[in-house]
């Protein structure tokens, strides 16, 4: 059964992702328990820090493809999924009044590797292994969740890994150090930080429907399929 576990020892918390046999692949309960945790953990003034964990020996394989047909095969259907499922999820994690740090184990690709993005920093353990290899589904990289990879690694970066489909491994931090400081500076950076970024303005409808317009090609069906019936995908460019 698929859950988001939440547990407190003194001033840290921890939030764990399980979906057992799938890698703690996120639904789309998932997402919504993700986007309520957080919201009432920045209500809680006794905190100092918020570790992401995955269940197991792995962080998170991904949203769970399984849902795609029924949750994301039309235009409309994309832009509800990420703008009203995931979106509030990884703002709610990104905004949270305390810092977050993603303790990453085993696979973290996807989704899994956006929720260590919207996290303050990242620990990687040796077996750690990061990703966003969509493009061997047939589709992009949804353009609110490449913003905020772009704020994180950059350009050159960003278009390494999705268009290679490359993995890669996180730096190292510490948990005991942070929640062991001042609470109300970490807060103060945190406001100070997300303030001096340069925001964009956001996408008018007709670049939203065309942001999302690969769920009506045949690649996007293929990738979707061929994962889901373990076999390699044949891409056509329609």
């Amino acid at each position: 059964m698929s859950t988001i576990q939440l547990q407190q020892d003194g001033a840290v918390a921890t939030v764990t992702l399980s979906h057992p046999g799938k890698l703690n692949a996120i639904n789309v309960a998932m997402w919504e328990q993700l986007c309520a945790t957080f919201s009432v953990l920045s209500l809680n003034h006794d905190l100092r820090c918020v570790i992401v964990r995955g269940a197991g020996e792995n962080f998170a394989a991904g949203a769970d493809i399984e849902e795609f047909p029924r949750t994301r095969s039309t235009i409309e259907q994309g832009i509800h999924y990420h703008q009203e499922i995931i979106a509030p999820a990884l703002q709610a994690i990104a905004e949270c009044l305390h810092p977050t740090i993603a303790a990453i184990e085993g696979v973290c690709v996807g989704g899994g590797l956006e929720i260590a993005c919207a996290c303050d920093l990242r620990i990687a353990a040796p077996t750690a292994r990061f990703g966003i290899p969509i493009n061997r589904l047939g589709f992009p990289l949804a353009s609110g969740e490449l913003q905020g990879l772009l704020q994180l690694i950059g350009k050159a970066r960003a278009l390494e890994i999705l268009l290679e489909g490359r993995m890669f491994d996180a730096a190292e931090a510490s948990a005991a150090r942070i929640a062991a400081g001042a609470p109300l500076a970490a807060r103060l950076n945190k406001q100070l930080i997300r303030r001096l970024m340069p925001a964009v303005a956001p996408l008018d409808q007709h670049e939203l429907d065309s942001a999302f317009s690969f769920l009506a090609s045949d690649d996007y069906h293929e990738g979707v399929q061929s994962f889901l019936d373990k076999r390699a995908p044949i891409f056509t460019g329609k």
